[in-house]
């Protein structure tokens, strides 16, 4: 299978923000309109996160997938205060294809077999926010990057795919935003501990970054900033990945 290309969309209420290192956060615009640009311009899957809904324990992001489902052809993954197997239920009859889980799942692992046992591993993606503790150890962090776990992200990987996780997204906190492509390392790390697809999240900045993370393991890519930016288009991005000519 080919590697796919994901546009990301953070959501914060009505709104897609872009931050940098889940910080900073500026208004970008409408997500939906946003959306529909990328699923028109060829985009393999959209990833919609809700970055402030665990903060506040609910997801407002059953309306946007609703309103995107009706005019966008393309798997949307969508996380952000997902704590139940009821939640899961509303946001896949809005649309969605999977949920992303990352507070939720730390605090009680229980809930990725849930969902998986009741939804299928491929509903069932475990969203990890890492956060690099030392060459070659990263650690869990929750609450959109604002809270420590204790645990290590490549055990918590395994952990969580044992469970049930059908795929594993991986957000490099010390990455995003920052332009100076994909945490490599942390990415072959994940890709050599579990053996589902690893999504790649925060950094892409210029033209060669995902090739070094395809190399590096990553079944997938997500981008936002240069995306959002208009810093690149999703044609240049599919020429990067085919090993094309580089703009």
């Amino acid at each position: 299978m080919s590697a796919r290309l994901i546009a990301r969309l953070d959501i914060k209420g009505p709104n897609l923000i872009k931050g940098v290192q889940m910080e900073g956060l500026r208004v970008m615009g409408d997500p939906y309109d946003f959306a529909r640009r990328y699923y028109e311009a060829g985009v393999d899957e959209l990833l919609y996160i809700d970055i402030v809904a665990s903060l506040y324990g609910r997801s407002k992001l059953t309306e946007v997938v609703r309103r995107t489902a009706q005019d966008v052809f393309v798997p949307m993954t969508v996380g952000g205060g997902i704590r139940t197997l009821d939640d899961v239920t509303e946001l896949l009859r809005a649309g969605a294809d999977k949920v992303a889980i990352n507070t939720a799942a730390v605090a009680r692992p229980d809930l990725i077999a849930e969902v998986a046992n009741r939804f299928g591993s491929q509903c069932m993606v475990l969203s990890i926010e890492a956060k690099q503790q030392a060459p070659g150890t990263w650690e869990v962090y929750t609450e959109t990057g604002r809270e420590r776990s204790g645990l290590d992200v490549v055990d918590w990987a395994r952990r969580g795919v044992a469970l049930g996780a059908g795929e594993v997204l991986v957000t490099a906190i010390d990455r995003e935003g920052t332009r100076k492509g994909f945490d490599t390392d942390l990415i072959k790390a994940i890709a050599g501990a579990v053996e589902v697809p690893v999504i790649a999240s925060g950094g892409y900045g210029a033209a060669g970054d995902l090739d070094a993370a395809l190399g590096a393991g990553a079944d997938a890519v997500a981008v936002a900033d240069a995306l959002h930016y208009g810093r690149v288009t999703l044609d240049a991005l599919r020429l990067q990945m085919q090993g094309g000519a580089r703009p």
